[in-house]
C-alpha cells in the first residue's frame, strides 16, 4: 500500500483551484495539504494547512510537498498590464516550480491553456508557452501540463466575455464536435479531477494533457 502523501496547491481561490482543493481534501492519497496563497481561503479542514505568502518573496518558504498543484493565473485586464500579467503566470508559476523542486518534490501539475506556445504572435499563448518550457526543464520526476479550451463554472469575479461565451456554448455547444472538439468549453471541475487521475498514475516524464482529453471527466 503506498502511503500516504502530501499535496501542495497555489492558487486555490480560483475557479480550477477551488475545484481541485476540495478534491485534494477528499482525496485518501493525501494526508496533508498545503494551500499556498496571498489570502486564507474561508476552508477548514483537518488535512488543509494554509500558508499565506508574497509570492515576489516565495523563497522566504520551505514549501516541501510530493505532488505540487499550479493553479496560479489571471487575464491582462484583471492584472492591469501585460507586464502584471506576465508576473503571475510566468514568474510566480516558474518561481514555485523551481522552489519545489530544489525541496525534491516529484510531480508538478499546472494548468495552462489551449494553444500555448512560445512562439506565438498572441502575448497570452507565447506567456503559456514561455511557462511550459521553464517548467519541463525542471528536474522533476513528472510534469503534467493541462491546456483547457475556455473554462465553465461560477467565477468570484463577473467576466462578461466569459459569460456570453458559456451561455452560447448551452446552445451550439453540438458543433463543437470532430476537429472542433478541442475548443469546446471545459467544467473546471473536469480539470481538476484530470489533474488528480493524472497524479494518481505516479509515472515519469513530461505530459501534455489536452482540453479534449480532459472532456473525459466531464
Amino acid at each position: 500500500m503506498v502511503s500516504p502523501k502530501v499535496a501542495l496547491i497555489a492558487g486555490a481561490s480560483g475557479l480550477v483551484g477551488g475545484q481541485c482543493l476540495h478534491l485534494l481534501l477528499n482525496s485518501p492519497r493525501y494526508n496533508r495539504v498545503i494551500s499556498v496563497g496571498r489570502v486564507t481561503l474561508p476552508i477548514r479542514h483537518p488535512k488543509l494547512q494554509q500558508l499565506v505568502v508574497d509570492f515576489d518573496h516565495l523563497e522566504k518558504h520551505s514549501l516541501m510537498a510530493d505532488d505540487v498543484y499550479c493553479c496560479l493565473g489571471t487575464t491582462i485586464k484583471k492584472a492591469g498590464s501585460k507586464e502584471k500579467f506576465y508576473q503571475v503566470d510566468y514568474t510566480y508559476v516558474v518561481k514555485l516550480a523551481k522552489l519545489t523542486a530544489s525541496h525534491f518534490a516529484s510531480q508538478f501539475l499546472v494548468v495552462s491553456a489551449l494553444g500555448a506556445d512560445a512562439h506565438s504572435r498572441i502575448f497570452y499563448n507565447r506567456v503559456k508557452g514561455e511557462m511550459e518550457e521553464a517548467v519541463k526543464a525542471l528536474p522533476f520526476t513528472s510534469v503534467h501540463i493541462f491546456q483547457p479550451s475556455l473554462l465553465l463554472g461560477e467565477r468570484q469575479e463577473f467576466r462578461l466575455g466569459e459569460k456570453v461565451a458559456s451561455a452560447l456554448m448551452k446552445w451550439v455547444g453540438f458543433i463543437f464536435s470532430g476537429p472542433l472538439r478541442k475548443y469546446k468549453g471545459i467544467p473546471a471541475k473536469a480539470v481538476a479531477k484530470a489533474m488528480l487521475e493524472a497524479a494518481k498514475q505516479d509515472g515519469g516524464g513530461v505530459l501534455v494533457h489536452s482540453s479534449e482529453q480532459m472532456q473525459e471527466f466531464a
